[in-house]
């Protein structure tokens, strides 16, 4: 009892103050576990010899981006289902300075890409027509030029190393692995690294040597990061490719262009919010839903109850019906930002909730575009209080399945992310990046100090994950652990349907909920895989954590 009192007692120590509609509430948080925590920097991925790569690199006076080029280019080597070279994504910069950027390197469709392509709509997920240009290597060159400090070779050695030496394959690689056999045997390329080069999969505990990744990673170092679009590396996709039908070319790869945007950015109770803009649809949606959810008091002690079950529904609902009518590539449709992202917006929907009702909302077209689950994100701080929050993936688990000959680099799988309709802002067109719910996110104070940083993979439910372990730590005061492993719900107005993960809505949560129009699927096992970091109030220290949905790691020093 003594042990208990006293573990209680720390996590008073923890307590803080909310304000919101004038109202000050001191109401203390007892933490049921803490997050990892370190002095001066913290990453947080889904591999812990990703997270040491970015570590080592900070250690060698590098900064928060050079560790981020570090832990991306790691992943890729050992997180292949989603980790990558030959995928794309999106980074969120928050420099100490103050200053905050976003940098979109998602993947293109090739030249060759054009509605209709896909007689069979599987076609779109596996083989060589499946995948887009890639914009990984491209995106971690732009940060980097932009804001690293170290070396480029540098920060790629951790991975260069890893992927010649080799790592134990885990437990998870196993099981994903399993899973693949059926499709990946008929990749010989990608069966001889992953199935012992026949359909055998890798057991926990083997060596997962990928000495092709390693002379890729190798020449990256040495001839710059264009080597991967218009060197050798370039020639053994562009030639594999047409080997296989495949629709990628040179060309294609020779004119990718990362792009430096502007965040989009708002407020919460007062705390900034800065997430990253289209042509990712996450950070619109994200915002929408905090808008439209700020407009309720917020309460401690409500988190999974009815009225804060219900408020969540409706105001995912009705953000993500926006998303469908208005997600797009600002390269290619304009995206009305300031509307989805403005306060104003955000009352008129709130207006429209009613207090115990289900409210429908008509469908958009939306198209038939496929977004997998299967995405990683990771989150770094340094000791200046340089932020990165970055989420990437190759679509499905292992992409395409394809490894390019000669290369070691797994390609996507994003032409999926496409309408293979004709028209639409969805449809496939060259050049063009398709719809998105990845949502790196960075919080900070209303002093514009630095306070958290988050994301999450999980297809369409990614803006739903962020936004409730946001309201989780802002609303609820919990702490960064018990915010991220707090069970979730989904909801996205089309299907009409909430998906709940265990425990998520308690039997009479549930059943209040249905006398209000909503319709439950209490099926739905497992929602996100966030991993966060945190500069703990008072004294500066870095915390992290990562989810135990999937088994991720941080790490820090």
């Amino acid at each position: 009892m003594r042990i208990l009192l006293t573990f209680v007692a720390i996590g008073f120590l923890h307590a803080q103050e909310v304000s919101q509609s004038g109202l000050e509430l001191k109401a203390p948080r007892p933490m049921v576990s803490q997050p990892e925590r370190a002095p001066k920097a913290m990453i947080a991925s889904a591999n812990e010899l990703a997270s040491e790569a970015g570590l080592s690199i900070l250690r060698k006076g590098g900064n928060a981006i050079d560790a981020a080029v570090a832990v991306a280019f790691a992943l890729a080597v050992v997180h292949p289902e989603a980790g990558n070279l030959g995928g794309g994504g999106y980074m969120v910069v928050r420099l100490a300075n103050g200053t905050v950027r976003a940098i979109d390197y998602k993947e293109t469709a090739p030249a060759a890409g054009h509605p209709g392509m896909f007689v069979n709509r599987l076609d779109s997920t596996v083989g060589y027509q499946a995948s887009a240009v890639p914009g990984t290597v491209a995106g971690m060159a732009l940060a980097h030029s932009r804001f690293g400090k170290l070396p480029w070779s540098a920060v790629l050695e951790p991975a260069r190393r890893l992927a010649r030496d080799g790592f134990p394959a885990s437990q998870r690689m196993e099981i994903i692995l399993a899973l693949q056999v059926p499709v990946m045997k008929q990749f010989p390329e990608s069966a001889k690294i992953f199935l012992h080069g026949n359909d055998q999969p890798l057991k926990q505990g083997e060596l997962v040597k990928q000495p092709d990744l390693a002379a890729t990673i190798a020449r990256i170092q040495k001839s710059g990061w264009r080597e991967f679009y218009e060197g050798q590396t370039a020639r053994l996709i562009d030639r594999d490719m047409a080997a296989n039908n495949g629709t990628i070319r040179y060309d294609d790869l020779k004119n990718y262009k990362a792009i430096e945007r502007d965040p989009v950015k708002s407020t919460y109770r007062g705390n900034v919010i800065v997430s990253m803009p289209p042509s990712s649809s996450g950070g619109t949606t994200l915002i929408e839903m905090l808008n439209i959810l700020e407009t309720f008091p917020a309460g401690l002690g409500r988190e999974g109850s009815v009225e804060q079950r219900h408020r969540m529904i409706e105001s995912m609902r009705r953000a993500f019906r926006d998303r469908a009518e208005y997600s797009a590539d600002p390269a290619f449709f304009p995206v009305p930002i300031d509307m989805l992202t403005g306060k104003e917006h955000a009352r008129e929907l709130a207006r429209s909730i009613l207090p115990a009702r289900a409210t429908p909302l008509p469908a958009s077209a939306a198209g038939d575009a496929y977004e997998s689950e299967d995405t990683t994100h990771f989150s770094v701080i340094d000791e200046a209080g340089n932020i990165v929050s970055n989420t990437y993936t190759l679509n499905s688990f292992y992409g395409s399945q394809v490894m390019a000959k000669g290369t070691g680099v797994l390609l996507n799988d994003i032409m999926s992310g496409f309408s293979n309709q004709a028209g639409g802002r969805n449809e496939i067109k060259p050049g063009k990046r398709p719809l998105s719910s990845m949502t790196p996110t960075i919080v900070l104070h209303p002093d514009g100090s630095a306070w958290f940083a988050l994301g999450s993979p999980g297809s369409s439910t990614i803006p739903n994950t962020v936004f409730q372990v946001i309201v989780n730590i802002v609303d609820s005061k919990m702490s960064l652990r018990d915010a991220i492993e707090f069970p979730r719900i989904h909801h996205q107005n089309q299907p009409d349907r909430v998906d709940a993960e265990p425990a998520a809505l308690i039997f009479d949560v549930a059943e209040t909920l249905k006398s209000f129009g909503h319709k439950i699927n209490p099926n739905f096992r497992s929602q996100g895989d966030v991993h966060a970091i945190m500069v703990e109030d008072g004294t500066g220290w870095r915390l992290g954590w990562s989810d135990g949905r999937r088994g991720g790691h941080a790490r820090g020093y």
